[in-house]
C-alpha cells in the first residue's frame, strides 16, 4: 500500500532554513503527483508546492515562491521542500501527498487519497 513518512521538522529562527523529506513507498516513484500542504495554528490546510514526479514542472503558493524548493531523488522515493528565509507566518504541520491522477488543479486536497502524518515546523522571531 502507498505510504507518506515526512521527517525534518523541527524549530528554527526567522531566517533560518529546514529541509523536510517524504519517503515515498507502494507506487513508482515517477508517475505519481506529489505536494506539499502546510496546515498553521487555528486555520485550514493550504498548498505550498507541487510536482509531477515524472516532469520537472514544479508549482508554489505565492507565499513561498522565491523561498522554497521541492525537489525529489527517484532513486530514493523521496521528495523534499527546501525552506530557505523562513518566517514566523510559516509555522505550521508540513504534509506531503500524493495521486496517481494528476488532472486538475494541484491545490485541490480532496484528489490525493494518499497523506503523511505530518511534521512541525516552527518559526521563532
Amino acid at each position: 500500500q502507498v505510504q507518506l513518512v515526512e521527517s525534518g521538522g523541527g524549530s528554527v529562527q526567522a531566517g533560518g532554513s529546514l529541509r523536510l523529506s517524504c519517503a515515498a513507498s507502494g507506487f513508482t516513484f515517477g508517475t505519481y503527483c506529489m505536494a506539499w500542504f502546510r496546515q498553521p495554528p487555528g486555520e485550514e490546510r493550504e498548498g505550498v508546492g507541487a510536482v509531477y514526479t515524472g516532469a520537472s514542472a514544479r508549482y508554489y503558493a505565492d507565499s513561498v515562491k522565491g523561498r522554497f524548493t521541492i525537489s525529489q531523488d527517484n532513486a530514493k522515493n523521496t521528495l523534499y521542500l527546501q525552506m530557505n528565509s523562513l518566517k514566523p507566518q510559516d509555522t505550521a504541520v508540513y504534509y506531503c501527498a500524493a495521486r496517481s491522477n494528476c488532472a486538475g488543479s494541484w491545490l485541490y486536497q480532496d484528489k490525493y487519497p494518499y497523506w503523511g502524518q505530518g511534521t512541525q515546523v516552527t518559526v521563532s522571531s
